[in-house]
């Protein structure tokens, strides 16, 4: 009977103990997953064919951001951001449409940089059989349609333009401009024939197998063309928007560039 009680008290005893045990262990805590983050990018549309090689890259190293890219002509970029819209990064083709964004304190100082260059060419249709070597040929009377950006708000038109001017030949040729509201407008233009040449950058005419270089605006001819980038003072998203920023200048994005035809800025 005394041997039968000392069982049950064992039993008793180590049941309670495990008990104890079980009820002071730590319960685990699910992970709390990470925030996801959506990204507004404007920039100028000759970043487009990079750009988009740029988001694959980085979203698949970053899966909780997504870069959502709003493309266009750096000039309307610049209004649409003045007026309000969501914007966390903006690049603009030209240092004017970020100068006028800083003048306005609408530019993280701090963040702004240049990021790539780039330079201006002549392009005609693959089949044309057109006599340009040098933008002077631009005045010859074959010359019927030249199409250029829009030179209030397009970089583009505005390099061309200036281009046009310093050689003496613009009014000779401001006739037959057909203005195009973006640089790749322009390149439409030319791979479809509606016009004879026009004056792109170079990394849109090496985008394209329906167009050919006919000739590189002349050295001095215009103000360098140079991209620079920065995150906008209205942003949610500093820290993230800081650091796409900075691998924007990483090796892998240098490649990158370089391969649509850009220089990465000293």
């Amino acid at each position: 009977m005394k041997t039968r009680l000392l069982s049950l008290l064992m039993v008793f005893a180590l049941t309670t103990s495990l008990i104890a045990g079980c009820s002071g262990e730590k319960q685990a805590t699910p992970a709390t997953p990470a925030p996801k983050i959506e990204l507004n990018v404007s920039a100028a549309v000759s970043l487009k064919d990079a750009l988009e090689e740029i988001k694959k890259n980085y979203e698949a190293k970053n899966p909780n951001t997504t870069l959502v890219y709003n493309l266009g002509a750096s000039g309307a970029l610049q209004k649409q951001i003045e007026q309000g819209a969501p914007t966390d990064i903006f690049m603009s083709a030209a240092p004017k449409q970020m100068d006028d964004l800083d003048a306005k304190n609408l530019v993280n100082k701090p963040t702004r940089k240049n990021l790539v260059e780039n330079k201006l060419v002549i392009i005609v249709p693959k089949a044309s059989t057109l006599a340009i070597s040098t933008y002077e040929d631009l005045t010859k009377d074959e010359v019927q349609k030249l199409s250029i950006g829009e030179t209030g708000s397009v970089p583009a038109g505005q390099y061309a333009q200036e281009v046009l001017k310093k050689l003496g030949i613009w009014d000779k040729i401001k006739d037959k401009a057909v203005l195009a509201k973006d640089v790749r407008t322009v390149l439409t233009y030319v791979e479809t024939g509606n016009v004879e040449a026009g004056i792109v950058y170079k990394t849109d005419a090496l985008s394209s197998e329906k167009v050919k270089i006919v000739a590189t605006a002349p050295e001095g001819s215009h103000q360098p063309i140079v991209y620079p980038v920065a995150v906008l003072s209205g942003t949610k998203q500093q820290k993230a928007a800081e650091d796409f920023l900075a691998y924007l200048s990483a090796p892998e994005c240098r490649v990158v560039f370089e391969k649509y035809g850009f220089t990465m800025s000293k």
